[in-house]
Order: structure tokens, then sequence, then C-alpha cells
């Protein structure tokens, strides 16, 4: 099952895989032509191909759950235009590829929490502008922590004790999440997002990453797709019987 994953080298990619692959171990890179590029990845460091560029074609495997394929865009802050164009072919390039298994079957675009005041980068909207064929684009809001530490401090200047203000933060996070003005927007571009998964502490090795999975799964437009994926989560049973009894 092949995942373009998308986002700024401080988005918590790394993390997210590992969780999703159950791994604690980084991902081993291959080439387009099936070579290992690297044996050790320290945190989906931008691979680069002969001419110095970022290579969106590399795959990333993990041992732990090989079903599994990925390939990284560094997001379009960097390479602004020229990576959305890259990004654009190779969407392109995947779709008309003869065999399913090299078809593009998701897209994660991770968006950091921690960065939340900052705006959208006119090519990182702009890449809603544009559609994506039958590949579903989730958007994954990562180390969403960071809005529960922020929405901790304005109840706290409101005068709340720490015990009320702990009690009301999960409400109080999510009324800041749904009413930031880029996350609002998202919803008025014209290809927005089939749907969103917002990933809490992502960083310990015990995260629960069943809401993305669930969440791809049901963003797959067929059967055969939706029955792909379940079959990398051998290791997740719980997700593999939920499908089971769904059919």
């Amino acid at each position: 099952f092949r995942i373009l994953i998308i986002g700024r080298a401080n988005a918590g990619k790394t993390t997210i895989l590992q969780r999703v692959c159950r791994s604690t171990e980084n991902p081993e890179i291959y080439d387009h032509n099936g070579n290992k590029v690297r044996k050790v990845v320290l945190a989906l460091q931008p691979l680069v191909n002969a001419h110095g560029l970022h290579d969106i074609e590399n795959e990333m495997i993990f041992k732990s759950n090989p079903g599994f394929v990925f390939h990284d865009s560094r997001g379009f802050e960097a390479g602004g235009s020229d990576e959305l164009g890259r990004v654009q072919k190779f969407i392109a390039a995947r779709a008309d590829k003869p065999y399913l298994k090299d078809h593009l079957h998701a897209i994660w675009y991770c968006i950091p929490m921690d960065e939340h005041h900052r705006a959208f980068t006119a090519a990182e909207t702009s890449f809603f502008t544009f559609g994506t064929g039958s590949v579903p684009v989730i958007m994954l809001f990562t180390k969403m922590d960071a809005l529960h530490t922020e929405a901790f401090q304005k109840l706290r200047e409101r005068g709340l004790s720490v015990d009320q203000a702990y009690k009301q933060v999960p409400e109080h996070t999510k009324k800041m999440f749904e009413n930031m003005p880029h996350v609002k927007d998202l919803k008025q571009t014209l290809y927005p997002p089939k749907c969103h998964v917002c990933l809490y502490e992502m960083h310990e090795p015990s995260a629960d990453s069943s809401a993305l999975i669930r969440e791809t799964a049901s963003a797959l437009g067929n059967d055969v797709l939706k029955q792909l994926f379940v079959s990398t989560q051998q290791n997740n049973l719980g997700i593999c019987m939920e499908y089971a009894l769904s059919k």
C-alpha cells in the first residue's frame, strides 16, 4: 500500500510512520530501481538524487511492516512551486502505472500545530487547488499537544484554578482548533482534504495511530483498496476485525 507523506521537516513525519508500522527503527530507503540508498535515516532527512534535488521517487519501507511503501515530500515551504510541480508530476505518473501495487493510494498531508500561528504559504495553499484524481488526501494535524498547552495557559489567564483548567482543556482545545482561520480555509478550497485527523503525543512509543488508520480506510474509494490497506494491518487485529465485521 503506497502512501505519499507531505510536510515540513519538523512536522513529526518520522514518528507517525514509526507508530503506524509499530517500529522504533528507521526505514530502509530504495531508489526507483529497487537499489538500497541508505540503510539508516535519522529523521526523514531530504533524500537527494544525483542532481542535488529531493527525490520523491525514493521508497521508504519498515522491516516491521513491509506492506507499506512510503514516499516523502518536504512540503511546499522550502521548495515552493518547484516542489509542488514535482508532487503533481509524481501523482500523475503513479496514476499511469499498469499495476495497482505501483499506484499511489493515499496522501497524508502533515501540518504541525506547534507552528499554527504561521500562515500557509501560497504554494501550500495551491496544493488544494488541483485535483489528485482518485487518491484521497488525509490532513494530519500533528503535535496537537502544543495546542493543549496553549489552551491550558489561556484558561489559567482567565483565573481558573489548575484543576478547573485541566478539566476544560479538551473542549477549549477543540474550539481553538475549529476557529483557526487556515483550518476553516481548507474546507473552502477547490479540492479540500477528504478528512482530517488530530494526532497527540506521537513521540510516545505507545502512541495510538488507530484513528489515522480508520480515517484512511474510510477515505479509500473502493473495496479492493480497502482490503489492500487492511491487509497491511496484520499486527493490528482490532482494525482487521472491524473490517471483517463490516463486510
